[in-house]
């Protein structure tokens, strides 16, 4: 049965890692992440837990130390934000290529310059091609629920991938909300024990984890990881559909919200999604015009055949970014939801949107105003500017 709790999203992630109690967390501070470390090793001070926790000179050195940890056979995890995540770049490839599946707690951080401790994903989006799956928390409540969720997908025989739980920086790691908490011994048993096949420290089989591969090999390694990334994506809908029974809370790669009926629909990750849904009730209570939402849970595995399915009917979509790419299109979100509708010959028009860059609000107005402009396309099917700004400090807003 669920305990009621009113929890940041840090103490709610921190109290996910409480009970599965892993064997080891190197980890380095930095803000808006530094909480979750602290909390763990309060917990271990105070006998609540007894991972092995490591203090490290770096981020750097806290992903190379979760390497070698889960490469001895350890499960192992780690937590970082912003220009933590890019000290790790070296590693976060390793990791992956290395099959090892750790899980990152990330807060999301607009990564320098200049520089910014507030929310956005330039961080995770930055890191989308390192191999790892990307999962994302509207809430708190997702956060603490995601958490849980990692390392079954990570340790499946299938996957053997490392996960990375991503939230938004101070929205939902400081922000206090209420939450259900599952019992200790549920999320023991849900997670169960890590009983690795392969590992450094199995004397009847000697190994090496992350040798040189010559060029005969290496093509076929990366392979490799793309087959495992399209496995995680059947494990991750059954690993949802076990904690479903257990929680009674859904999941799947992303929420349909109001969008049986939409013609117009917005794709978004993250925080602000809660802020799209207030503004569809408005629109949809004040005007009647059909506006809906698509909020990504899984970034990846990508899940490209079954968003274009959710989409099929929509007349216009915009996808928001919460990232610069500095492309000719549009943001990371942007490019793979508009080529994957492209590849389902979808007849919608489709624009891309930044938003939210180092912290910056949107509100329920700017949300209205974005479903006024799809109206307005699919009215005249013109498209003037596919890469727009929302809230930009210049004449014309965007």
């Amino acid at each position: 049965m669920s305990i009621r709790e009113r929890l940041s999203g840090n103490e709610a992630v921190a109290y996910a890692i409480k009970q599965i109690n892993p064997d080891v967390m190197p980890a380095f501070p930095i803000t808006p992440s530094t909480e979750i470390p602290q909390y763990v090793s309060t917990y271990i001070a105070n006998g609540e837990m007894d991972t092995e926790f490591i203090h490290v000179e770096s981020e750097h050195s806290s992903m190379s130390a979760a390497i070698g940890a889960s490469a001895a056979g350890a499960r192992t995890l780690t937590a970082t934000s912003s220009c933590g995540l890019a000290l790790m770049w070296e590693e976060l490839y390793v990791a992956a290529s290395d099959r090892l599946p750790v899980v990152l707690a990330l807060v999301n951080r607009a990564l320098s310059g200049p520089i910014n401790i507030n929310a956005d994903h330039s961080d995770s989006m930055g890191a989308r091609d390192a191999g790892w799956i990307q999962i994302y928390a509207e809430s708190n409540q997702e956060a603490y629920d995601n958490f849980i969720q990692a390392y079954p997908i990570a340790e499946n025989p299938d996957v053997m991938l490392p996960v990375m739980i991503c939230q938004d920086g101070f929205i939902t790691s400081h922000g206090v909300e209420n939450i259900e908490l599952e019992a200790d011994e549920d999320v023991k048993k849900f997670v169960g024990e890590y009983d690795p096949e392969h590992f450094l420290l199995n004397e009847k089989e000697p190994m090496a984890i992350g040798p040189y591969a010559v060029s005969n090999y290496y093509m076929e390694s990366k392979r490799g990881q793309r087959q495992a990334m399209l496995n995680a994506k059947k494990v991750i809908l059954e690993v949802a559909e076990r904690f479903e029974k257990m929680t009674g809370r859904k999941y799947g790669f992303f929420e349909e919200y109001r969008l049986d009926d939409a013609d117009y629909a917005i794709v978004i990750i993250g925080s602000a999604a809660g802020t799209a849904k207030a503004a569809i009730e408005e629109i949809r209570k004040t005007t009647g015009k059909k506006v809906g939402l698509l909020k990504i849970r899984v970034f990846r595995p990508f899940p490209e055949e079954e968003i274009a399915e959710a989409l099929k009917n929509v007349k216009a979509v915009a996808v928001l970014d919460r990232s610069e790419m500095f492309s000719g299109t549009g943001g990371p979100l942007g490019a793979e939801v508009t080529a994957g509708l492209y590849r389902a010959g979808s007849k919608a028009e489709v624009v891309n949107y930044i938003y939210g860059l180092g912290g910056r609000d949107i509100t329920v107005e700017d949300f209205e105003r974005v479903y006024d402009e799809l109206e307005n396309m699919a009215a005249t099917h013109e498209v003037k500017d596919n890469y727009r700004y929302i809230g930009l400090r210049e004449r014309g807003d965007r």
